[in-house]
């Protein structure tokens, strides 16, 4: 590869359209959480770094590239592009994975003018919660001023709360829910902490149902499509006695294969490790109850069900999230659920 200046680097790091050119140009440096990462220019490709250059990390940093590169986007759809569809988009991760994975507005964006509030480690409290003048809410904000234009809603927020970790603290969701190891054990339900876990689900479905009510009172807006996700069967590492996941931003058990370490699940043998797997499964499935069950009470809410979409260990950069051609496979399913709804509008 050419050798290019540290300016030119920057000016990629703006430009969506080169996201894997400026990756080419980088390194990642590993911090104390999968988040606490940071995208560094790769100083045999990159020429006169400045010696005092302060770098954040990617939750921070990462996040704000991101967003002001997909306003930018944005913007220039709707006015070279006005006759790609508007979505408003609010979520976590595997809506905005910062700079190193092309996730699924990312995908989307080829068909979709998105105005995307999404940042990484986000939950479904700090995005709900909060008055509007000090930020909170800002889909609403950003709903109203796309009211003549959204043809669609797009909420991403249970990750964290249920197979993710807390963004302040880094402690991971999972280890609350699962009870210490016990071999006596003969259900899936027995190694969940069902009193945690329906605290977090009753947390989820308020902070889901204010968000359709907000939505469903703003003149306009009463059959707007709300489109929601569950996730998919994701892998607990270790999955396989040779799993070949290696991500550069986290450590390999980060969010889920940690906390069962450290409640003594053990990991020697495939069956093992299944039933990491099939535990998780069934956290998974109790959330998509929680969504189908929103869906089936309000109108106009539709739940993409993302289960099995992944099926294979390598669509996986991490425990939680999926390569670029794996959040394609995802995004699959968001194309058909949205061009469903879309074509009835």
């Amino acid at each position: 590869m050419d050798k290019i200046s540290y300016d030119t680097y920057v000016s990629l790091s703006a430009d969506r359209n080169r996201r894997k050119e400026f990756r080419a140009y980088s390194q990642v440096e590993r911090g104390e959480n999968g988040f606490d990462f940071r995208v560094v220019p790769n100083p045999d490709l990159v020429v006169d770094i400045p010696d005092d250059i302060q770098l954040e990390n990617a939750m921070q940093a990462g996040n704000g590239i991101e967003r002001t590169a997909r306003r930018l986007a944005f913007n220039l759809d709707r006015i070279f592009n006005r006759n790609k569809p508007v979505l408003v988009a609010e979520g976590d991760s595997w809506f905005q994975f910062p700079i190193l994975i092309d996730e699924i507005l990312d995908h989307l964006s080829d068909k979709y003018a998105i105005l995307s509030l999404a940042a990484a480690g986000d939950t479904a409290e700090n995005m709900v919660e909060g008055p509007e003048e000090s930020g909170g809410r800002e889909y609403m904000t950003n709903l109203r001023k796309q009211k003549d234009h959204v043809r669609a809603f797009l909420f991403s927020a249970a990750g964290n709360d249920i197979i993710g970790e807390d963004p302040n603290t880094g402690k991971s969701a999972l280890f609350d829910i699962i009870h210490e190891f016990d071999p006596t054990h003969t259900t899936i339900e027995a190694h969940v902490n069902t009193i945690v876990l329906n605290g977090r689900l009753d947390s989820l479905r308020a902070a889901y149902t204010k968000v359709i009510t907000d939505v469903r009172n703003e003149p306009g807006l009463q059959t707007l499509p709300i489109v929601v996700h569950g996730y998919d069967y994701t892998f607990p590492y270790p999955h396989l006695e040779n799993d070949p996941r290696n991500p550069k931003h986290a450590a390999n058990n980060e969010w889920l294969g940690e906390p069962f370490d450290q409640r003594n699940f053990p990991s020697s043998t495939q069956a093992q490790r299944d039933l990491r797997r099939n535990i998780v499964k069934h956290l998974i499935d109790k959330l998509y109850d929680l969504l189908n069950d929103l869906a089936q009470t309000h109108n106009d809410v539709l739940v993409v069900d993302c289960r099995g979409a992944m099926s294979e260990i390598t669509d996986w950069i991490d425990e939680i999230h999926g390569t670029d051609e794996g959040f394609s496979k995802i995004t699959d399913r968001f194309r058909e659920k949205l061009d469903a709804a879309l074509a009835g509008s």
